[in-house]
């Protein structure tokens, strides 16, 4: 079942093509697809709860230590927090890399390692929680091939458990296929100038988002999104970002419920940045988050 579409994609996406501006050069993940959208309608919404955020690199192999700490959380921690270490060289090596060993407020674990020594273009990474063997995962990543991205995961005590996608520019064009459990999810997205729309097949072509992106200016961009099927049938956003004014990031947003969010992050300082959000819901009133990132 996955020949089939696996051959047909990669047959198209090798014809000859003309040169046109790309946004990168190697395609984006396939979850990744509709990323400029996401980054308007999505990213830095603080708008529930409180959080400080540091982020200190040490002269240790310059490992990196990153604290996420919940402020007056609901349960009876009232800072929970989250520690993730990153170490590009753990103990001098530099064949792999522990990409995250994280720690959260329950003391559960997080492993994450990679190299990109095996094999050039090749990426591999296995991922734990230090606790389940059952639960640990197989992955490479190979961009070999010019324009191509392609990424499988499997379970390690379970290989028939695997998740696989391709993604390739074809000129101004992005697409992407992605096989898990059985079946396959479809995307294409396309960037000319200003200008960014992609479409998104799931659940065997019974769900698909749709996601456009235009960039008014070097410093307004807009964007809005659909769902049409699926659980989140009818669901929709539409938003803009500004960021004119010197170190200010300023976004605002409405949803399908006709709830409204709007975020400012302020970078005060290098290395010291608030973020704050608010939302207004018909049903739940008025929300209200911030953050501070020091790094």
């Amino acid at each position: 079942a996955l020949d089939f579409p696996l051959a047909l994609l990669v047959s198209a996406a090798a014809a000859p093509q003309r040169v046109f501006k790309r946004l990168s050069k190697m395609p984006a993940k396939f979850d990744d697809i509709t990323k400029p959208a996401k980054e308007v309608l999505d990213d830095d919404y603080k708008t529930s709860g409180y959080q400080f955020k540091a982020k200190q690199k040490t002269s240790f192999n310059d490992a990196v230590l990153s604290t996420d700490v919940d402020l007056w959380g609901k349960d009876a921690i009232v800072t929970p927090a989250k520690l993730t270490w990153k170490l590009p060289k753990p103990f001098g090596c530099t064949f792999i890399a522990v990409d995250k060993l994280e720690l959260d407020k329950t003391g559960g674990l997080k492993l994450e390692a990679i190299s990109d020594k095996v094999y050039p273009g090749l990426k591999v990474k296995i991922t734990s929680d230090c606790k389940d063997p059952a639960k640990i995962t197989a992955g490479a990543t190979y961009t070999g091939l010019k324009d191509t991205q392609v990424i499988v995961d499997t379970k390690v005590s379970n290989p028939q458990d695997v998740s696989c996608e391709v993604t390739r520019t074809q000129g101004p064009a992005t697409l992407g296929l992605k096989y898990a459990k059985g079946s396959p999810d479809f995307a294409v997205s396309f960037a000319e100038g200003p200008l960014f729309g992609a479409a998104v097949a799931k659940e065997s072509f019974a769900a698909f988002t749709f996601a456009a992106h235009y960039k008014a200016s070097p410093d307004v961009r807009c964007a809005a999104n659909y769902s049409y099927g699926g659980k989140a049938n009818g669901n929709w956003s539409l938003g803009a970002t500004y960021s004119g004014l010197k170190g200010v990031v300023a976004k605002a947003k409405v949803q399908q419920d006709m709830s409204v969010s709007c975020s400012m992050k302020y970078t005060a300082i290098k290395g010291f940045t608030p973020l704050v959000g608010l939302k207004y819901d018909q049903s739940k009133g008025v929300g209200f988050g911030l953050q501070l990132s020091i790094e």
